[in-house]
């Protein structure tokens, strides 16, 4: 395991916690939002909820409100990277 998130986990964390299946090519990309893909606020608290049971520590109060796949891997990295 790593301290960073790849598109790849992501998308089998989405798959898993959210029931959406997203190619990591598709996280990729700079306009996708969560919304797009089909992936709620619940799927997303699902997905922040797999990530802090995963490393033990808690998740960026703004990572559950995330828009974009791109600004949640920003977030939850940057904590996980600072040990926060």
């Amino acid at each position: 395991m790593t301290d960073r998130i790849t598109v790849e986990e992501l998308a089998e964390l989405m798959k898993k916690s959210a029931g959406v299946t997203v190619a990591p090519e598709e996280l990729r990309r700079e306009d996708t939002a969560f919304d797009r893909l089909g992936v709620d606020s619940l799927g997303l608290l699902g997905i922040v909820g797999e990530l802090e049971n995963r490393y033990g520590t808690p998740m960026p109060p703004d990572a559950e409100r995330s828009k974009s796949p791109r600004q949640f891997l920003d977030l939850v990295n940057s904590a996980l990277m600072t040990g926060a």
